[in-house]
């Protein structure tokens, strides 16, 4: 009995429906009309007896079988392509968009001098950044849906690939002219003081040692360790978190009217000290460093305008301010 064959095609239009859940926007990557994806849609509906895209209130939402297939439909391509050799890879020539998983702290760190170099260079690439803190981020670098994602990791599945971007470390800020700006910073003035925190998750319990686990995906929330570490018990750590916040940039201006202190990532408080807006303290213990990276699907490890990007943001980090 000959095997049952499907049209290459249709699958190249599923990876696009996917990818973007939107019938038209699949057309325009694709280069034809929405009705042509459409029609190819349906065949393949046909093919594999499934809706696979239903109308929902994000667009076009895969159906549990859709989810199902997308990997391997989107490997298969992948390797099709790798076989058949792809065009070199051309970053002034190329045309493409790449979708990244950022946090406050990567767009201003990272991805604004990132812009910067690509503004002349390469006019037809295009970034889409979306919010990393509420993304299921493994299940989107899974089916495709972003390319990368930027933070602070402990573990990662097996199947994703990391980089180290930069290095940051922490750094203890305060309103210029604190209390804490003149004599000897010690470890017990330090914790007089209520905190003012960034946590990124919306939760109200630290994750443990700093890391937040989601789907094997450990991402770092916080890089607090004198406030985890020299905290005796959860009640005393609550007591000296006065005001905890989602975003950075709110830090300095809460600093601005109280006697408050806070953690910042070295590279953003910096910042802040150059505009005026709070002090630096100098730190009686050893600052914690983290490895900010990025993370992407091993699918990609062949990818070579993901891999110049990755590169273009590690060159872009190393011009930033306090880089290391």
């Amino acid at each position: 009995m000959a095997k049952h064959r499907i049209d290459l095609n249709l699958f190249r239009v599923f990876e696009a429906v996917m990818l973007h859940r939107s019938v038209s926007s699949a057309s325009h990557e694709l280069g034809v009309t929405p009705s042509a994806v459409s029609h190819a849609l349906s065949r393949l509906r046909q093919e594999l007896a499934d809706e696979l895209f239903i109308p929902g209130e994000g667009g076009m939402e895969p159906t549990v079988r859709a989810i199902q297939l997308a990997p391997s439909i989107r490997d298969g391509l992948t390797k099709i392509d790798d076989a058949i050799g792809a065009k070199p890879f051309v970053p002034s020539d190329a045309v493409r968009t790449f979708r990244i998983a950022a946090t406050e702290y990567s767009a201003v760190t990272v991805i604004t001098p990132l812009v910067a170099r690509m503004a002349k260079a390469t006019p037809q690439i295009r970034l889409r950044v979306f919010p990393y803190s509420r993304l299921d981020v493994v299940r989107h670098l899974d089916d495709g849906r972003i390319d990368l994602v930027t933070g602070w990791f402990g573990e990662v599945p097996d199947r994703m690939r990391r980089a180290t971007i930069r290095v940051d470390r922490e750094a203890v800020i305060v309103r210029p002219k604190h209390p804490l700006t003149e004599g000897q910073v010690t470890k017990e003035r330090l914790l007089a003081f209520p905190y003012v925190v960034v946590e990124m998750t919306g939760s109200e319990e630290p994750p443990t040692d700093g890391f937040l686990d989601e789907r094997r995906l450990q991402r770092r929330v916080w890089i607090e360790r004198l406030l985890i570490h020299e905290s005796d018990d959860s009640e005393e750590l609550g007591r000296r978190m006065a005001v905890t916040v989602p975003y950075y940039a709110a830090v300095p201006h809460m600093l601005q009217t109280t006697d408050m202190v806070a953690t910042l990532p070295l590279s953003l408080a910096s910042l802040a000290a150059k505009q005026g807006m709070v002090a630096i303290l100098d730190l009686p213990y050893e600052p914690l460093e983290v490895q900010f990276e990025a993370v992407w699907h091993q699918r990609a490890e062949r990818d070579a305008s993901l891999q110049w990007l990755i590169g273009e943001m590690i060159d872009a980090a190393r011009e930033a301010p306090d880089a290391r």
